[in-house]
């Protein structure tokens, strides 16, 4: 109901408390489907697995529990009713694959769960949360545009809302624990994001990250200020961050975020490589390697940050890092 008053903590809220007041998100799911030899240069991009080759996505779900994720990111940020349809695909299918990215990520927490809550390890491990992946409208269009936020003149709130709305019942019907939206660029599109989530009386926490090109505003250029302004007005969003931003800026974008809101901040930059959204390749640029995650996460948790993870270029191995630091625990 909106507006009411929360009487008890959420699933997020607990999972963070009992990983130590610091929860781990998983890595570069792209990333490592290509490791393991999946041709994924697709307008699609990861969601193309869902079609060719769905056990490995859940392979790559099993690999970052075992690198001690908490929190799972299903394999729909790219994957779109529009983007299904235009592969020739019909709704039904479509809707069928979105359902389909929940339930392997359920199915890979519960498999590891079980296994993992009757071992000698079982300390090492929280129950993980499976949040259904969101991407921004800049992703389905694969043109790089959720790192500009410019959707040009005939995009609007309504237009935003029309293109996120049956994804969003979609994926909600199937099953997750939360909701993350993720590579936001502006305004606009974190106001269609609460709006939505008001709209169809969503009950599940969710999380809305930004993107940032320059470490000060969102890449639309205007301010998280304004941006923010919209998003604490909601309780149905539970956390607020950045994803896919280079890790040499998240110190301080955790800061700024910190100064404007009381929610929870959660970040998981890529490996600070840069993405040609046209050429469709990545560039050499200076990157974090393992080690430099592992030290930066303490420092990104010291500043106020209670989810850490990875996005593009990231791997199990970063998260294991990010792990080994933030729980304290050897790996």
């Amino acid at each position: 109901m909106v507006g009411k008053k929360k009487e008890t903590t959420t699933s997020l809220e607990d999972l963070i408390e009992n990983a130590g007041g610091c929860a781990v998100v998983d890595g570069g799911f792209a990333t490592q489907l290509e490791k393991h030899g999946a041709a994924i240069n697709d307008t699609l991009w990861s969601a193309v697995s869902l079609i060719k080759d769905p056990d490995l996505i859940k392979r790559v779900h099993l690999e970052y529990l075992e690198a001690g994720a908490d929190v799972l990111v299903t394999s729909s940020y790219q994957a779109t009713i529009p983007g299904f349809l235009s592969k020739g695909l019909s709704i039904e299918e479509g809707e069928s694959l979105l359902k389909k990215s929940v339930t392997l990520a359920v199915e890979a927490r519960n498999s590891f769960w079980e296994a993992v809550k009757v071992s000698p390890q079982h300390h090492r491990y929280n129950r993980a949360l499976v949040a259904a992946s969101i991407g921004s409208y800049g992703a389905y269009l694969a043109d790089g545009s959720e790192y500009s936020g410019d959707y040009g003149p005939n995009v609007d709130l309504d237009k935003l809302k029309d293109f996120h709305r049956r994804r969003l019942q979609v994926l909600v019907e199937a099953g997750p624990d939360l909701l993350a939206f993720e590579t936001i660029p502006n305004k606009l599109e974190a106001q269609a994001c609460v709006e939505l989530l008001e709209e169809e009386n969503i009950h599940m926490p969710s999380w809305i990250c930004f993107s940032s090109v320059d470490g000060e505003n969102a890449p639309s250029g205007e301010n998280f200020k304004e941006c923010l302004d919209i998003i604490n007005s909601s309780n149905k969003v539970n956390a607020v961050g950045i994803n896919c931003a280079p890790p040499q800026l998240i110190e301080s974008l955790i800061c700024k975020l910190k100064q404007l809101t009381s929610k929870a901040i959660v970040v998981y930059p890529n490996s600070g490589e840069t993405w040609d959204g046209k050429a469709k390749r990545w560039l050499p640029s200076k990157c974090f390697d393992d080690d430099k995650f592992e030290c930066f996460a303490t420092r990104w948790r010291d500043s106020g940050a209670k989810l850490i993870g990875g996005c593009c270029r990231t791997t199990p191995s970063t998260i294991q890092a990010i792990s080994k630091v933030l729980k304290g625990k050897s790996q």
